[in-house]
């Protein structure tokens, strides 16, 4: 009698407690960004011998690189509490009084996307981050007054994809100021391997690498194109992820070996044969390509910015070489530009 073969189905609204179960508990178990991590754990051991709280930390990089993941780690390694918001959903001073008034001694509030939070709200948090206390005031015009309410010690982790967005005096109230960098394919097919393991996929070597050459050097991309490659081993064949399964999968996903997908080739045709390889502004290619601006300047641009299949001029966006050999098209020669550096003929 053939076995019956089990296959396991994730419903979609587990799909975020899951992410959340590949996320490392201790620095310990981190992979990648050793520098970062290193001087962490320096700031959390500081912090447990002097008994006072973590310094106000602001991490910056593309999507994907693990802001989160370290302002998730932290609250562990402190034994305390974490409380998470984002800019977007603070649009005025009073969306920020729940979060101070609720924090325990010590405790962490992490606000994503913080380049995003008005200035208004900026200037509220001065005195919370500086002299840990808040200052509100009651009634309006000659009966307003001003009540100064004393908070607990706390640390605040802002994590942005734009910290110029920032203002100087937001920027210098944070002790750290950590940039993440893309991680190098052997640390991402490590994460692939661990992140397997804690879903109970097998995977090989080969298929590990193979996911993490075609993920462009960030971690949520890599766990993106396992749990795809989980999908299909467990659909077209015993749930193994083998080397030529892992390719199988990720060439349906339209994921090319170079980690492109069918939004960067995009972006790349529209540059290439609307534009004849540029100069163009990012607001003209959204506008081709139907993305949001901010779409293409974070997840998109950073990558090709990279790996070298575009650069940025004064004039705008210009394709290189390596952008028409991955269209599959001759690059043209190269000319100087008296203002622009060498452009393309």
């Amino acid at each position: 009698m053939a076995r019956e073969k089990v296959i396991t189905t994730v419903p979609a609204d587990e799909v975020k407690t899951h992410d959340a179960a590949l996320r490392p508990k201790l620095l310990k178990e981190v992979i990648g960004q050793r520098k970062v991590a290193e001087k962490l754990e320096v700031a959390v051991q500081a912090s447990k011998k002097l008994n006072e709280p973590l310094g106000h930390i602001l991490f910056d990089g593309p999507p994907g690189l693990g802001k989160t993941t370290f302002a998730t780690v932290l609250p562990n390694e402190l034994g305390t509490s974490i409380q998470l918001t984002s800019g977007p959903a603070l649009s005025k001073p009073a969306d920020m009084l729940p979060f101070l008034t609720n924090l325990d001694e010590g405790s962490i509030l992490f606000i994503d996307e913080i380049h995003r939070m008005p200035r208004v709200v900026e200037e509220f948090i001065y005195p919370a981050m500086e002299d840990f206390r808040i200052d509100i005031v009651l009634g309006e015009g000659m009966s307003a007054r001003t009540i100064s309410m004393n908070l607990k010690r706390f640390t605040l982790i802002g994590a942005t994809t734009r910290s110029g967005m920032l203002s100087g005096p937001m920027r210098d109230r944070f002790k750290m100021h950590e940039h993440l960098e893309f991680y190098s394919v052997e640390e991402l097919a490590q994460i692939v391997r661990i992140n397997a393991a804690k879903l109970n996929t097998p995977i090989t070597d080969g298929a590990a690498l193979e996911l993490a050459q075609r993920s462009r050097g960030t971690p949520r991309v890599a766990n993106s194109r396992l749990y795809w490659a989980r999908s299909y081993a467990a659909a077209r064949h015993d749930g193994n992820i083998t080397e030529p399964i892992a390719r199988a999968a990720l060439d349906m996903a339209e994921v090319d070996r170079g980690g492109l997908d069918k939004n960067d080739r995009k972006y790349l045709e529209v540059l290439i044969e609307l534009y004849g390889g540029g100069p163009t502004g990012v607001e003209a290619l959204a506008a081709t390509i139907n993305l949001a601006s901010d779409t293409l300047s974070d997840e998109i641009e950073p990558y090709l910015l990279r790996e070298q299949y575009i650069t940025r001029s004064p004039r705008g966006r210009v394709a290189m070489p390596r952008a028409y050999t991955a269209l599959g098209k001759l690059p043209p020669k190269a000319k100087p530009d008296d203002k622009q550096g060498t452009l393309f003929e």
